[in-house]
């Protein structure tokens, strides 16, 4: 594993662990070069997948750029982020499962709004006005008005 600090080719895993919702391995690693410590996480991937966006580009699935979006929607409200990452896991994981290795922006927007639908109604609204592109105040007014509040967990 390559040093972020000084970019030396070899580290040394000093520490390795599951991660708290278990999808991964978290392990604490020591530069041999310049000796400082960093953390890589480890995740099983069963395929690669590429988006196919509706500009009809394709781009590689990034599960980063995933997380934070719905940590945006989820921004400031009683949500654990073990929760979020749960919830990215769990589409990242039905993705890769479909067997199919390419898959729209469309489908993981659908299922990333089912997820926040079912973990907090704010959220839900946040990502959806985005997601869906609302451009006045009565896109949200109106589907706002169709969502029913959930029960935190």
């Amino acid at each position: 594993m390559r040093c972020p600090f000084c970019g030396h080719d070899d580290s040394q895993v000093k520490d390795s662990r599951p991660t708290e919702d278990g999808a991964a391995i978290r392990r604490r690693r020591q530069c041999e070069g310049c000796a400082a410590r960093f953390t890589t996480f480890e995740r099983i991937q069963l395929r690669d997948l590429v988006v196919l966006k509706s500009e009809e580009r394709r781009e590689p699935f990034d599960r980063d750029k995933l997380l934070r979006s719905v940590s945006i929607a989820a921004r400031k409200r009683p949500i654990d982020a073990l929760r979020l990452e749960k919830l990215v896991s769990g589409i990242q994981r039905q993705l890769e499962t479909l067997g199919e290795s390419d898959v729209t922006s469309k489908r993981i927007g659908e299922m990333v709004m089912d997820g926040l639908k079912n973990l907090d109604s704010v959220a839900y609204i946040r990502f959806a006005s985005v997601y869906r592109d609302f451009s006045e105040a009565r896109d949200f007014e109106a589907f706002a008005g169709s969502v029913e509040e959930v029960g935190r967990g």
